[in-house]
């Protein structure tokens, strides 16, 4: 999916790979699943002026990402043409993932974010998250970053704290 501001500019690609930022929560069972992303529906809220692409690679609880998940990331990081690339990723493995990317992918720009709590369910981090990434990401130098929270960390160099329900440098 291509959403198109303005044809000058560069463009941004969004990878999706699932995660909290993008699970539906279902208040009949009480669980969170995967529908079809709600980037679109988010990029519109935030009205945005950016050229984006969308491209929705896999939906995984980022607890069950594995190696051949990654490898997949990083096969398709590494054909795009885009130089500023946007994954949106569960935040209980995002730190292994972006160690992963760190060693493979030299000459781009990676911006990973996602979200605690779940962009349809009220007082959701998704959109600051969102927002903060795209504009870290077209900032930041080529490496492998991750943006949440408001602070930005470069891969290898971060790690979940999961009883403070934060991110903090290693």
């Amino acid at each position: 999916m291509q959403i198109v501001k303005d044809p000058q500019q560069m463009t941004i690609e969004i990878i999706t790979t699932g995660g909290t930022i993008d699970k539906l929560y279902n208040p009949l069972d009480g669980y969170l699943s995967f529908t079809s992303s709600f980037l679109p529906t988010m990029l519109d809220q935030a009205n945005h002026q950016l050229d984006v692409i969308i491209t929705p690679l896999f939906a995984v609880d980022s607890l069950d990402m594995t190696d051949s998940h990654r490898k997949k990331l990083l096969d398709h990081i590494i054909q795009s043409p885009y130089e500023k690339i946007l994954i949106t990723h569960g935040t209980d493995t995002m730190p292994e993932t972006a160690e992963f990317l760190k060693a493979k992918v030299i000459d781009k720009t990676i911006v990973l974010t996602g979200a605690m709590i779940p962009y349809n369910v009220a007082n959701s981090d998704a959109l600051f998250n969102l927002g903060s990434a795209l504009m870290a990401l077209q900032l930041q130098e080529q490496g492998v970053h991750i943006v949440i929270q408001g602070k930005t960390f470069l891969a290898g160099n971060v790690k979940k704290d999961r009883q403070a329900g934060r991110f903090i440098e290693k």
